[in-house]
């Protein structure tokens, strides 16, 4: 496998769409605490970003447009969910102490949709927004428990 330093770190790299991806660096690292990678596009107006959530995971900022690709045939918007718009999905970023990050966010004016809560399954969780409105859940590991304790379906093999 090439090693390539323009590639984010991570098996799986989750993508954000914002207005204004300058202050979207500033507010997530500041916030929920990421570490800026890259960014690229004119100093003073990024087109992208990417940035390091910690545990070899990365996030992708980029600006909001029209189309995927300017060599497609795309009409798709790219862009934040507007206010009553329904939610797609979330991502989850792992962090070593959940109510410290929870802290940190609150204190940086992250709103929060639910406070760190300890789950039967061996998290401990919250969820928060960001200033584009999306959706963060942060998770810290509190116990090893064997799915089927909880009620999860283990594939038979």
């Amino acid at each position: 496998m090439i090693e390539n330093r323009s590639a984010p770190p991570g098996p799986l790299v989750p993508g954000r769409y914002y207005d204004d991806v300058g202050a979207a660096i500033d507010w997530l690292c500041s916030a929920f605490g990421f570490t800026e990678i890259y960014r690229y596009g004119p100093p003073d107006r990024p087109q992208g970003a990417f940035l390091s959530t910690g545990h070899g995971g990365s996030v992708a900022l980029q600006i909001s447009r029209v189309g995927q690709s300017p060599n497609w045939d795309d009409d798709a918007e790219l862009r934040p969910l507007r206010d009553g718009e329904p939610i797609s999905g979330g991502i989850s970023v792992r962090v070593d102490d959940v109510d410290a990050h929870y802290q940190q966010a609150t204190a940086s004016g992250a709103k929060v949709l639910s406070p760190p809560t300890t789950y039967p399954f061996g998290e401990r969780q919250y969820t928060a927004v960001d200033l584009a409105g999306h959706r963060w859940g942060f998770t810290q590991s509190v116990a090893d428990v064997d799915p089927a304790k909880w009620g999860a379906t283990l594939p038979s093999r």
